[in-house]
């Protein structure tokens, strides 16, 4: 399984991060349900789709604006000049009230204060508000992760422990807002991500991005916490390009579709 944020780490994608192959530990007999069959198979696949989004994506080169730094990644001094002005305030926290609307703010203030970072932007009001919802939400499963911040770079461990603890719909509800808000981000920087992009990585990332949206629709029939994200989501399958230039222009009549998506889903 790879793990990929896609503005996050390293400015390079424009799908979320999550798990791939392996079957969850937490192996429930439910025999006689074959709804429960089918929402395990929907999630397998969506699973799937984004490891194969992850292995093209390693294909791709770094963007011209970043750079390693002892391992590591950091933007070009030229490129930390102008501060990014769209991110989310941390204060955004205080209208999170559900508790799905908490994981998917948790997940999205997380994306946005490691942007932060990079720009040498302050991050103790970010790691604040994080820290209160971490609180809030009490989710045993974050205990494992060693940077409670990072929660949204959703990774198998994550996963599993969601699936233990009877926290697994709502590891879609933290995958999703980082999907969002990461596509948000950098349909800001369009041109400066799809210039190491060819046709062929725009069509098969788009193709399997259409394949993700597809499954979570149909996840969302089985859970009906799921609906309002498959609702807010479904603005995005309009990108299915076949040429850098077509998905240039379909993220650009997407993007009053990507800011209702984010307006959706992180309120």
């Amino acid at each position: 399984m790879k793990k990929l944020t896609i503005v996050a780490v390293a400015f390079a994608a424009i799908v979320f991060a999550a798990c791939g192959g392996k079957k969850s530990a937490n192996n429930v007999e439910d025999a006689d349900s074959l709804k429960s069959f089918e929402q395990k198979q929907i999630e397998a696949s969506i699973k799937m789709h984004i490891d194969s989004i992850a292995a093209e994506i390693g294909k791709m080169k770094q963007p011209s604006f970043i750079q390693e730094d002892n391992g590591g990644l950091k933007l070009t001094k030229e490129e930390k000049q102008v501060k990014p002005d769209y991110l989310l305030p941390a204060s955004a926290a205080e209208d999170a009230a559900t508790l799905a609307e908490k994981y998917r703010m948790l997940s999205a203030l997380g994306v946005d204060k490691r942007i932060a970072k990079l720009y040498d932007m302050p991050t103790e009001d970010y790691e604040k508000a994080i820290a209160k919802l971490i609180a809030d939400i009490n989710d045993p499963s974050f205990k494992t992760i060693e940077d409670q911040t990072n929660v949204f770079e959703t990774t198998q461990t994550l996963y599993d422990d969601m699936e233990k603890n009877g926290r697994i719909n709502y590891f879609w509800q933290l995958a999703s807002a980082a999907l969002v808000e990461e596509l948000y981000i950098a349909n800001k920087n369009a041109d400066k991500f799809l210039s190491v992009f060819d046709d062929e990585a725009a069509s098969n990332i788009t193709f399997r991005v259409i394949l993700v949206l597809d499954a979570i629709n149909r996840l969302s029939e089985y859970d009906p916490d799921i609906k309002p994200i498959a609702d807010a989501v479904a603005p995005l399958e309009v990108l299915n390009a076949t040429t850098v230039d077509e998905l240039k222009k379909q993220l650009n009549e997407a993007k009053e579709g990507i800011d209702a998506a984010r307006a959706a889903l992180v309120k």
